[in-house]
């Protein structure tokens, strides 16, 4: 086991959801203490909330993961007297690090909304609402036999290779012979000036995010032996990447909307939820959900022919527009977020085990949906 700085696993946590998914303006990331240290005990959570904190520090936990990003708006003060803000004191009087994951968390391939969908059993799902495509591009690069594990490594490295969430290190080699001859005040590593070389070569072809071009030649550069590295820029018209808000899928066989609408509750154990149906015997079959307050995107379920749209935080007027439209939805609270926690603690727990991380990982066990019902 081997000790891990706050840096470190937040470098593999953003290989998984990158900060650059998240909508403009979402303040993810890094909120409260530092990442220059090393994690001890790390805690889950949904919120981070006065009682979160508590919690934490009798936990004697040092790193908070949390979905839901502890300051959303610029603070007017740090006084100590309003229980908030006296929040912000206690963290950095006990140094606990936040850090937050939200909308990127929420759009990522296996993210919050694909265990929300998960949860639900649905099959054949697909983005509700797309926020971001990523394209793509193929390097070509000739390399020198003897030299082709050190370059391929130092590609991958880069972030080259990733083909969808479950296949890393994606790489194709064929073999030839390189010519060249050096002239002028060339460098060479192989041959003599003004003699025609020539050099088994493999040409090692890898595909990468378009935004990460700088990066993947700089990798190149450092790793290549030649002064003049030969290699081939391409554009992958045939493979984008898509991310996006929601899910939307089959179930297996058809229910009412009352039905599923006690399902719902059941699934995702909470004390009442509203539903908004123009008939509540309605057979439904087609889902969409989506974490938090996705009321705005309610379109998008329509257009993809949900029978039934699955969200949060629905406002009284955008309801009247779903009943107009004739649109059965489920609102059972933000708070079905709080999925996160166990599916977050899971996935932290394998990556610690591959790499053999030395640190305990727990969830909160506080419920902090503010509503209660009777």
């Amino acid at each position: 086991m081997t000790e891990t700085y706050g840096s470190e696993f937040i470098q593999k946590f953003e290989s998984f959801a990158p900060k650059y998914l998240a909508e403009s303006g979402d303040p993810v990331g890094l909120a409260v203490g530092t990442l220059k240290k090393p994690i001890k005990k790390m805690m889950v959570t949904l919120d981070v909330r006065p009682e979160v904190v508590q919690e934490a520090i009798e936990q004697h936990v040092d790193f908070i993961f949390a979905h839901h990003p502890p300051i959303f708006r610029p603070l007017k003060n740090l006084a100590t007297d309003d229980a908030q803000t006296k929040m912000y004191a206690d963290l950095l009087k006990n140094d606990i690090t936040v850090y937050a994951a939200h909308t990127n968390l929420d759009v990522t391939t296996n993210g919050i909304n694909t265990w929300l969908a998960d949860e639900l059993n649905l099959t054949e799902t697909e983005i509700l609402h797309v926020t971001k495509r990523l394209e793509y591009k193929k390097i070509a690069v000739f390399v020198p036999k003897e030299n082709e594990e050190e370059v391929r490594k130092a590609l991958t490295a880069a972030g080259a290779g990733q083909i969808g969430p479950n296949y890393k290190d994606c790489t194709y080699t064929f073999e030839g012979i390189g010519r060249f001859t050096p002239i002028n005040h060339a460098n060479p590593t192989i041959g003599e000036i003004d003699e025609p070389e020539h050099v088994a070569e493999v040409r090692i072809e890898v595909v990468f995010p378009e935004h990460l071009t700088q990066t993947i030649e700089k990798a190149l550069f450092e790793a290549h032996p030649y002064e003049e590295p030969p290699y081939d820029l391409y554009t992958i018209e045939n493979f984008v990447d898509e991310y996006g808000l929601g899910r939307i899928g089959n179930l297996a066989d058809p229910v009412t909307v009352q039905e599923f609408a006690q399902k719902v509750k059941e699934t995702f154990g909470v004390s009442g939820l509203r539903y908004i149906t123009p008939d509540k015997d309605k057979l439904i079959q087609r889902v969409a959900v989506c974490g938090g307050d996705a009321g705005s995107y309610y379109s998008d379920a329509l257009s993809k022919k949900a029978d039934v749209f699955i969200t949060g935080d629905v406002y009284y007027h955008t309801a009247h527009d779903m009943l107009a439209d004739g649109l059965s939805v489920i609102d059972p609270g933000h708070h079905i977020e709080s999925i996160c926690k166990p599916k977050l603690v899971e996935l932290f727990t394998e990556w610690k085990s591959d790499l053999e991380w030395d640190f305990d990982i727990i969830q909160s066990e506080l419920n902090t949906d503010p509503y209660k019902f009777i």
